[in-house]
């Protein structure tokens, strides 16, 4: 037991100790000022202003794709024969990497090109040979046409005439047959007279005369009319075999056009072949040297060597281009991606590059670059966040000149601006930064403007 009690006689004495002692020689009053003040600059600092930011790590890559590191493949399978550059060989766009011989029997042949373009030629000439043909054929149609024609009209004016001569046999036939029935009945009449001995025996057989000969005129007329009749039959006969021996000819001539015809475009898509197939050739024979696809600079040779054998589209080396803009690329969480605007200012401190860094006041902040924001994509990675491209800003110091593809970076993506015991509270409660929309000029205001001032 103690014996503390204030009933016990036995009271520590509070000025006896050493403490104490310290305390009654310590200035007690410039403690307490100390403290007061340290308490007004603390409730000062939390009314300073603070700039909300998300901050991210990222790294340096070019802004357009083409900028970027790429492979350079082989377009054929070859062997190696001769490499023309090393790693680190700064190239042209053009300049040879490598020289590679060729593999396959089919394009062994070192004048294969020279012999499949004088084939080429044979075939061209088979195709104008099967046009001479076609436009003879058409010519020799045009005179089967024009004699045709000619052959035609001349068996209907053989018709024609023909016609006019039944008509003529037929006058005739018809006054034959008049004069016959006129010696007839003169003939008859005479024979009455004579038996009445009113004519002589003379006169009667001299009308019998008349009447023979008048029959025989008669029967002379009638066959020259059949024989008319029959030449028209004859006429018409000729002129349908006329007709249809020149279109049996004409058909047959355009029979054979059409098979120069179906030969000649057969001949002419070969020539299209053949002319495919040796442009292949030609642009194959310049595959053989594999070229810089841009300036830039090797960075590594994947296949080594001579005499290697390489696979169409295995990669050879891979080229940095020399001229590239660059750009960094950060990654932030889906409750800040509505926060996230094209054009939001941003600031940048690179691996490498020393500096200070006050994440709530940019301004005072040293050693980092400013930049905007590019580019937001639309989804996620694997990791559920979102890409954001920052650019350069143009108003603001140039990114140094030494920075390469792949460093790293550190970036904070500036919002609102808010007093730093709101920042407290809201980090304190786990609330997300506050909404802003980087100004926009107003065109239309400008336009407006402009046109009153005017």
């Amino acid at each position: 037991m103690l014996n503390l009690s204030p009933q016990n006689g036995n009271q520590i004495d509070a000025d006896g100790l050493v403490a104490t002692q310290m305390l009654k020689k310590a200035p007690q009053k410039l403690l307490r000022n100390t403290i007061y003040a340290l308490l007004v600059v603390g409730l000062i600092i939390l009314f300073l202003p603070w700039t909300q930011n998300i901050r991210s790590n990222g790294q340096v890559l070019t802004l357009r794709p083409e900028q970027r590191p790429q492979t350079i493949n082989a377009l054929i399978g070859g062997r190696i024969e001769q490499w023309f550059v090393k790693e680190g060989d700064l190239v042209k766009r053009g300049d040879t990497i490598m020289f590679i011989s060729e593999i396959k029997d089919g394009y062994f042949d070192p004048k294969l090109v020279g012999r499949s373009e004088q084939q080429l030629k044979s075939k061209e000439l088979s195709v104008v040979s099967y046009s001479d043909k076609v436009q003879a054929l058409d010519k020799r149609i045009d005179a089967l046409i024009e004699t045709g024609k000619l052959k035609v009209q001349q068996a209907r004016i053989k018709a024609q005439q023909a016609q006019l001569k039944l008509k003529s046999d037929s006058i005739e036939n018809q006054a034959a047959t008049a004069n016959y029935q006129i010696a007839k009945d003169q003939y008859e009449r005479f024979e009455k007279l004579y038996e009445k001995d009113l004519k002589s025996k003379t006169e009667v057989e001299t009308r019998k005369v008349t009447m023979q000969r008048a029959q025989a005129a008669m029967i002379t007329a009638q066959q020259k009319f059949l024989q008319s009749r029959n030449d028209i039959i004859d006429a018409k006969v000729e002129l349908n075999a006329v007709e249809t021996k020149f279109q049996d000819e004409v058909s047959k001539a355009e029979s054979e056009k059409f098979t120069a015809l179906s030969n000649m475009y057969e001949a002419e898509i070969d020539v299209s072949k053949m002319q495919t197939q040796v442009a292949n050739y030609s642009i194959r024979n310049g595959m053989y040297y594999i070229l810089a696809p841009q300036d830039g600079r090797i960075a590594k040779t994947l296949s080594s060597g001579i005499g290697e054998t390489i696979k169409q589209g295995t990669a050879i080396a891979t080229i940095m281009p020399t001229n590239y803009d660059l750009a960094v690329e950060m990654y932030v969480r889906p409750m800040d991606l509505p926060l996230l605007q094209v054009g939001q200012h941003v600031r940048i401190q690179f691996d490498g590059w020393p500096a200070i860094v006050f994440s709530g006041w940019p301004n005072t902040s040293y050693g980092t670059y400013g930049g905007t924001v590019f580019a937001i994509d639309q989804f996620a990675n694997e990791n559920g966040e979102f890409r954001v491209l920052v650019a350069p800003d143009p108003k603001e110091n140039k990114w140094p000149e030494a920075l390469r593809v792949g460093g790293g970076a550190y970036a904070m993506l500036l919002l609102n601006d808010v007093p730093i015991w709101y920042e407290l509270w809201r980090n304190v409660n786990g609330f997300p930064p506050d909404y802003y929309k980087p100004k926009v000029p107003d065109t239309k205001t400008k336009t407006k403007s402009s046109k009153n001032e005017k």
